[in-house]
């Protein structure tokens, strides 16, 4: 199938990537040129802008409808971005956001879209470029069932993505799910710190290993914990106590006080992560190198 994708960055380009690589056309822009150029160097058809993207697509889809995938920052890109695909768009096309909206804001849209909108949790980061992301994907099911073969290339497979239910529910499972990712790092964080500063000289890089062969907690993030330990050592270097992120936590935590529903866990990583701006402590520390792990973001380091 023939896929547009406006928003070129890390995940943007994996998107196209993994599309073009299972035999999908794509047609790319981003505002930056270098961003669209990479692209075309890897198959796509460069637009240069969102209406030259639009004509191409409509000389491409028939009467199919155009499918479109927007890999913007959340917030006012997003909104602008469709400001601009608005006068192009008819009932047969799907747009598809890929970004951490908030699941709100992703109701909203769909409800002022013409086109089906698709709102679509992406886990993975750019970590996942070549074992392909997991997509929470909500909306109308006839629009998921025609981006199938594009979810499919793009995510692990068939079961690396699901429609979670109508409008907004894609970005609100995404939502629980940074929550849940949270705690689990401040776990990590926390045992980690504990096994530092305790009674034995101990090799964190040797404990993760162990403990991700076999062991009941072993996951991802352990390994990404293996990783951390082999590249900036036992004592994490020069790795600052510093957490960054922190917004779809909080709207985790927002509604799980509307919803009366407790989750101390996930409030008290979140609290965590806001204080590491002020103090320093070993477990934040490896949150912070962990979020290099899975999402390639810029590490923090004292002094």
């Amino acid at each position: 199938m023939q896929l547009g994708v406006i928003g070129l960055g890390r995940m943007g380009q994996i998107v196209v990537n993994r599309s073009l690589d299972a035999g999908h056309e794509v047609v790319a822009f981003d505002l930056s040129a270098e961003a669209t150029a990479e692209a075309a160097e890897r198959g796509a058809d460069p637009a240069d802008s969102v209406e030259d993207l639009c004509d191409r697509l409509d000389e491409g889809s028939g009467d199919d409808g155009k499918r479109i995938w927007l890999m913007v920052p959340a917030g006012d890109p997003v909104d602008g971005t469709l400001a601009d695909l608005d006068p192009h768009l008819t009932d047969a096309d799907v747009v598809v956001d890929g970004g951490n909206s908030h699941f709100e804001e992703s109701v909203r849209r769909a409800e002022a879209t013409e086109a089906a909108y698709l709102d679509c949790g992406t886990s993975g980061g750019p970590a996942s470029a070549e074992a392909g992301f997991s997509l929470m994907v909500g909306g109308p099911e006839w629009a998921y069932e025609a981006m199938t073969p594009v979810f499919d290339a793009v995510a692990t497979g068939p079961d690396g993505h699901d429609r979670m239910g109508a409008s907004g529910a894609g970005h609100y499972v995404k939502m629980v799910h940074n929550g849940v990712e949270y705690a689990l790092m401040q776990a990590y964080g926390e045992g980690f710190e504990l096994l530092h500063d305790g009674r034995y000289d101990l090799d964190m890089e040797s404990v993760a290993r162990t403990w991700n062969n076999g062991a009941v907690i072993r996951s991802w993030l352990l390994e990404l914990c293996e990783e951390a330990f082999a590249e900036e050592g036992s004592d994490l270097g020069d790795v600052a106590d510093h957490v960054a992120g922190g917004s779809t936590g909080t709207w985790t935590v927002e509604e799980a006080l509307e919803q009366e529903v407790p989750v101390p866990l996930i409030y008290q990583a979140l609290a965590e992560r806001f204080d590491s701006r002020n103090d320093g402590r070993f477990s934040r520390r490896l949150a912070n190198r962990l979020r290099y792990g899975f999402g390639r973001h810029e590490v923090a380091r004292q002094g």
